[in-house]
């Protein structure tokens, strides 16, 4: 009943750039509350807290970072991302958990409209900001799986903070990738392109998946974290949309949290079926069997799965016949 302290005291510690401080030299608690510009006891305790939940170690009053804060929670570090709480534990993502027992008995989130898929929501634009460090191992582990390096088209659907499109175009200088996804998502991707070297082959579609006219047809389609938030019929008919602008020979290539089909593990796959409980109308996490049976329904000739190492998430390459 307590692990909301947890969450608190990672927050706080990110917010406070608490794991910097202790890195660039201030190992006790007075010292990383005069770098900090806080009362020592508060300090003290929030330390002493996070060496309990084993992100900090304690010696003769004196803390220093644990291997994994030290890799991900200094901002200095190459691999950081703790700016993911901004997104995880956005208030707007947690209400719907403080009373769950509606959401079961009632079957649809408390969230107002279609929950985080509502139209352009803005939370997305938090996502594409405060995730894209926490998937920049996997769009490079993905694109050795998919990018080849012949000339090649690719549709990056709800593409966020752009990414795995733009991994493809940084591995194969002859791929093109168009992102879709609301103007105000798009333009975080716009920013990441220019960054990577590949904006004067990264195009915009701005729009709704389900509404805008997908053009093509592309070698491979992207749905990276995306199907998970809507029921099978919906998934299904965005499938055959995609089957539809998919070159003959090309792939629908999907990464989700796919849960083993007895639904409780892996952990990581079936637990974010609650997330979805929460914060969509209809959404769940599917496993390898209802993803292939989708697929095949939508006209796909086979769906092989990768497990990734970067990654929680599945990889799925859907292959259209020749």
């Amino acid at each position: 009943m307590a692990a909301y302290q947890n969450s608190a005291a990672l927050k706080a510690a990110v917010e406070l750039e608490l794991f910097t401080v202790i890195a660039k030299g201030n190992h006790t608690a007075d010292a990383v509350a005069a770098a900090i510009g806080a009362p020592v006891r508060g300090v003290r305790i929030l330390c002493d807290f996070l060496t309990i939940m084993g992100l900090l170690s304690k010696e003769g009053g004196a803390y220093a970072l644990s291997q994994e804060a030290g890799l991900f929670l200094d901002k200095n570090s190459p691999a950081y991302f703790g700016g993911a709480t901004r997104f995880i534990l956005d208030p707007q993502l947690m209400a719907p958990f403080w009373d769950l027992a509606k959401i079961v008995r009632t079957g649809r989130t408390t969230l107002a409209g279609e929950g985080t898929v509502s139209y352009d929501n803005p939370i997305w634009v938090e996502f594409a900001e405060a995730m894209a460090p926490m998937q920049f191992m996997a769009s490079l582990e993905i694109a050795g799986i998919i990018a080849g390096d012949s000339e090649m088209d690719v549709l990056d659907i709800a593409a966020g903070h752009g990414l795995f499109g733009i991994a493809v175009a940084q591995r194969n200088a002859k791929a093109r990738v168009t992102a879709l996804d609301w103007p105000n998502v798009l333009a975080v991707a716009t920013e990441n392109a220019k960054k990577m070297g590949v904006a004067d082959r990264h195009t915009l579609l701005p729009g709704d998946a389900f509404a805008v006219e997908f053009g093509g047809p592309y070698d491979v389609v992207l749905v990276t974290n995306f199907f998970h938030h809507f029921d099978m019929p919906t998934c299904e008919g965005l499938m055959r949309k995609i089957h539809k602008a998919t070159k003959p020979g090309g792939r629908c290539v999907t990464l989700d949290f796919v849960p083993n089909d007895d639904r409780i593990s892996p952990p990581a796959g079936a637990s974010f079926a609650m997330m979805m409980l929460g914060s969509t109308t209809a959404g769940d996490a599917y496993t390898l069997a209802e993803y292939r049976k989708m697929f095949e329904k939508a006209g796909f000739g086979s769906s092989e799965a990768h497990t990734l190492t970067k990654s929680p998430g599945t990889l799925i390459v859907s292959s259209k016949a020749l």
